[in-house]
């Protein structure tokens, strides 16, 4: 799907934006940051491609003039158009993917990946990868190399099963390699992962210059999906070996690279950036439009804002929950955000939890709130519970609100909050419990905690300073040689 917005200006710095489920086909944190990057720029120029799920989302952002076109790569949808190659030129396609498959499942292999890569794109802009993979030769050059000797993954004795579960996946993966390419100004992927792919292809067949912003680690938040998937071995063997290899070859490959924490700069090191195209750029909010909350509620509340998502481990903060209630009968738990599509199974668990632990009238599913300060207003103390964050805006804004927080260690959390709110270690309901209460305990050094909190973000975390920042990243980025010099040989400590 593409959508033209306005005309295009031709003496502004064009920006190309990558993103995956998220700006402008959904709401959330990073659609936020994209929000507020494109409208804190009127005068440059945005483009977006959006990796999708079926190419069917709607627009939920109202789109401002300087964004000119958006295009939905679907994932999931309808196959690309094309037709599959033919003669030699199937027979160099499938010598490349023999080669990057390899590279996947062999580590003395790997210098493999990117040239295979980038002539899989080049088969992608022409039509013809997606019909290549759909088809039975894919599979047979997969069942190929994992049967190779010595291959660890032979041992789990790949079937024919295997093979076309792997090989779909694949073909799903690298979509977005068939998605516009710019030739001139940035690309800008807004997380890591398949969305950086068109970057990718833009840089090397162009020398677009590519800036890759992480909020959450992409990679290790694959490498905690894939912990419960109901793959074998073989597949999630294929499926993460490709995760990493396009995680080190963007770490590589990225003019510039601008995570949201110093946790992040950590697995992009050893994932093979190198420290000086590093710059960590954390995000912000406007303090005006998250002013002091006011007085807390009536009765004790823990309130929780976000996505229903198990990345939000909203179970632990349930059994937490039951924890302080124990001490505290009258305390309320609040949980307002939308459930997405697909996870409705996750909240009907979490709903099940709190009655099974005895807690269904305390426990309230909110929903997605007009006005996220309402959130924020409702809770005693704020609460946050994920196993992975980036720099999460749902804490700085609690923060700028005035509210005291319990928070996971997780991510940039710690950098967020300093000594301002409490920080206790992820999936611990003890933890988070014995916070929560000591916090309960204690109004004045609630009220003290969320001063500080508030003086902070101004201090620290303003949207301006955020905007200004990549304003001058969009401006330099041009400039710079494009050449891409590699990066030093990765520490494989990102490896399974």
């Amino acid at each position: 799907m593409h959508v033209h917005h306005g005309a295009r200006r031709s003496d502004a710095t064009r920006v190309t934006l990558l993103t995956e489920g998220t700006y402008p086909h959904s709401h959330g944190g990073v659609s936020v940051w994209c929000d507020q990057l494109v409208r804190g720029m009127p005068d440059l120029e945005f483009d977006v491609v959006a990796v999708t799920g079926t190419g069917h989302e709607p627009v939920v952002w109202e789109l401002p003039a300087q964004v000119s076109r958006v295009w939905s790569v679907p994932m999931w949808g309808a196959p690309p158009e094309g037709e599959p190659p033919r003669g030699r030129a199937r027979r160099r396609l499938a010598h490349s993917y023999e080669r990057f498959l390899a590279a996947l499942l062999d580590p003395c292999a790997e210098d493999g990946f990117a040239p295979a890569l980038y002539t899989m794109a080049r088969a992608a802009a022409d039509g013809s990868l997606s019909p290549f993979l759909r088809g039975d030769r894919a599979v047979s050059v997969l069942a190929s190399v994992w049967n190779r000797p010595g291959l660890v993954v032979r041992e789990a004795r790949p079937s024919l099963h295997d093979a076309l579960t792997a090989t779909g996946l694949l073909e799903h993966a690298l979509r977005p390699l068939t998605a516009p390419v710019p030739s001139d100004g940035v690309t800008h992927a807004v997380s890591g992962g398949v969305a950086v792919l068109p970057g990718l292809a833009a840089l090397e067949r162009y020398g677009t210059p590519l800036l890759l912003t992480e909020h959450g680690v992409y990679l290790r938040e694959r490498y905690l999906g894939y912990r419960t998937a109901p793959y074998r071995w073989p597949v999630k063997a294929v499926v993460l070996g490709f995760f990493r290899l396009l995680a080190e070859e963007t770490y590589r490959r990225a003019a510039l690279i601008t995570p949201g924490n110093r946790y992040n700069r950590l697995w992009e090191e050893q994932g093979g950036a190198a420290p000086e195209s590093i710059r960590t750029v954390y995000n912000g909010v406007d303090p005006a439009e998250f002013p002091p909350a006011g007085p807390e509620p009536e009765g004790l509340t823990l309130s929780w804002a976000g996505r229903v998502d198990p990345i939000k481990d909203l179970e632990t903060l349930i059994r937490a929950f039951s924890l302080v209630r124990e001490q505290l009968p009258d305390v309320r738990l609040r949980l307002f955000g939308g459930t997405p599509r697909g996870g409705e199974a996750y909240r009907e668990r979490c709903e099940a939890l709190a009655a099974e632990l005895g807690h269904a009238d305390a426990v309230t599913f909110e929903g997605r709130v007009d006005d996220i300060k309402d959130a924020y207003a409702a809770g005693t103390v704020v609460m946050l519970s994920s196993i992975s964050e980036g720099f999460p805006f749902t804490l700085i804004e609690a923060m700028s609100c005035g509210r005291a927080t319990v928070s996971t260690d997780v991510g940039g959390v710690r950098e967020a909050v300093g000594d301002t709110g409490l920080v206790v270690p992820p999936r611990d309901p003890a933890a988070m419990a014995a916070a929560a209460l000591e916090l309960l305990a204690e109004p004045g050094r609630r009220a003290a905690m969320g001063e500080a909190a508030r003086l902070r973000v101004i201090e620290q975390f303003t949207l301006r300073r955020t905007i200004d920042t990549f304003r001058a990243i969009y401006q330099e980025l041009p400039d710079l040689d494009r050449t891409v010099t590699p990066a030093p040989e990765p520490v494989r400590s990102l490896a399974l």
